[in-house]
């Protein structure tokens, strides 16, 4: 299961206030267009803007970022890595790929691809025989020192979006319009994946997906939006309580329930919100 969660370490965590003011698109742009067919408003809404639109993507890693990294700063993270201790062997990059499920060796075989003689490909064959364990052999002493070095390189930063739309992003932006959400039910199905995993036991996205069909119908079933978020995110917090690393639901409690609570489906600024006590904003 590919699964990217950052434990962070509380006893560390000071509260701060981080305000960012994102480049924001005009009211215009934003505007919801109205249905001159008579089409379903949730149909002309899902064409307006959503979750691919540049600056609600950028939104999107932001907040994200305060979760896994404490900063809405994303592009800072190309060098992050270490192990976290949550079994997932070394932990790294923009969306916390993992030596432990998968999504490192693929993200090092695309780098490898475009670049052959990069710094991390000698590392391959320890990845290969790491992947699905806690394990650094074949890794240390040198692999952190290397990924950092190969975080400078921009085929590198590359291949990291690249795998982070691929494997997370694109997926989850396309499994919620299918149910008929906007951006913010978007990104809370990104947010889902990128912990979790796009896989189909209890505690992946579909396990969660799945569990919230119990009490909700998406609205593209005839269910409300409100109610299947909801839903939905009561899923997510029962997949994350299942896991000591995730027990911290303060990402959907103080986050992504915000948002909800306030009926900004369209993820517009400006939003502030809380993560592991921590405040954020971005005006």
């Amino acid at each position: 299961m590919l699964n990217s969660g950052r434990l962070l370490r509380l006893a560390a965590v000071t509260t701060m206030s981080v305000a960012l003011v994102s480049t924001g698109a005009t009211t215009a742009a934003l505007a919801r267009p109205m249905a001159a067919d008579g089409a379903k408003a949730a149909d002309v809404r899902v064409q307006a803007v959503d979750l691919n639109d540049p600056v609600k993507k950028d939104i999107a890693m932001q907040l994200v970022s305060s979760a896994e990294n404490s900063s809405l700063d994303w592009r800072a993270q190309f060098g992050y890595i270490e192990d976290i201790d949550d079994g997932r062997g070394y932990t790294g990059g923009i969306i916390g790929f993992c030596s432990g499920t998968h999504d490192m060796l693929e993200l090092v075989e695309a780098y490898t691809a475009t670049s052959p003689n990069n710094v991390l490909a000698k590392y391959l064959p320890a990845l290969r025989e790491v992947d699905g364990s806690d394990s650094h052999e074949g890794l240390d002493p040198n692999f952190t020192k290397d990924w950092k070095t190969a975080a400078k390189d921009q085929a590198f930063k590359n291949a990291q979006e690249s795998e982070r739309d691929r494997v997370y992003f694109n997926p989850a932006v396309s499994r919620a319009k299918s149910d008929g959400v906007r951006t913010l039910g978007q990104f809370i199905y990104y947010d889902a994946i990128v912990m979790h995993g796009d896989g189909n036991d209890g505690t992946s996205f579909g396990g969660i997906r799945k569990r919230a069909l119990t009490k909700a119908k998406p609205p593209s079933q005839g269910g409300t939006e409100t109610a299947w978020l909801n839903a939905f995110l009561d899923a997510r917090k029962w997949a994350m309580q299942q896991e000591e690393a995730h027990s911290d639901t303060s990402r959907v409690d103080t986050a992504q329930r915000v948002f909800l609570n306030a009926g900004n489906f369209d993820l517009n600024t400006p939003l502030r919100w809380k993560v592991y006590g921590d405040s954020f904003e971005i005006s």
